[in-house]
């Protein structure tokens, strides 16, 4: 057993990815840019990089961020919800080892989402984009939920669904196991030991059953 869990949330426990590829293609196409899901996913799943640098020229980023940004926070209180399967699993986990969520969503964002997701009791503590200063691939989101819970992140399980989520938690020495969402199917997981199909497999994985 491990000492603790750290959730990755966007694509793990909410689905949202795709809400964010539809702020994304909103936005652009209101200055004339088409948004393709495969452009989404490698520039901005994949490589972390925002999507909205395709409108070169004359267009105002900081005004096309803010457009992505207000369509997205909007989605999130209308359509966000909790994948199948995981307020089940975190029932079975619940109380017998701390978990966090550590995540690159912005703190407006994530209680946006999770306004009605019931799911923030599970949790001893929550890590948002405001909370460190490199966001994944980089080890420091992870490296710093582990110092704040008091924990040897060699002794940490991460729960992951993207590559960028994957390598940050392997880096900081964490153990990964990765559920990809349908966006991240197909990517590099190489450095996660597990490769899941659905979070329901997990209490199995941690000998609960």
């Amino acid at each position: 057993m491990f000492d603790g869990i750290f959730w990755d949330n966007d694509g793990v426990l909410m689905e949202t990815e795709h809400l964010y590829y539809q702020a994304n293609a909103e936005a652009l196409a209101g200055v004339g840019v088409e948004l393709s899901l495969e452009d989404f996913c490698r520039i901005s799943l994949r490589q972390g990089e925002s999507v909205l640098s395709l409108a070169a020229g004359d267009h105002n980023e900081a005004e096309l961020r803010r457009v992505r940004d207000d369509i997205y926070y909007r989605l999130l209180g209308e359509e966000s919800r909790v994948y199948p399967g995981v307020q089940g699993t975190l029932d079975r986990l619940y109380g017998r080892l701390p978990m966090a969520i550590v995540t690159s969503c912005r703190r407006d964002n994530f209680l946006q989402m999770h306004r009605t997701s019931g799911l923030l009791g599970y949790f001893d503590f929550i890590l948002t984009r405001e909370d460190y200063i490199a966001s994944k691939p980089d080890p420091e989101p992870y490296l710093t939920a582990c110092a704040r819970a008091g924990l040897n992140p060699g002794r940490c399980l991460a729960i992951e669904d993207s590559e960028r989520g994957v390598t940050s938690a392997a880096r900081a020495g964490l153990t990964v196991a990765a559920i990809p969402c349908d966006m991240n199917r197909g990517g590099d997981f190489r450095p996660a030991r597990w490769l899941l199909d659905a979070i329901h497999e997990l209490p199995a994985l941690l000998n609960l059953d």
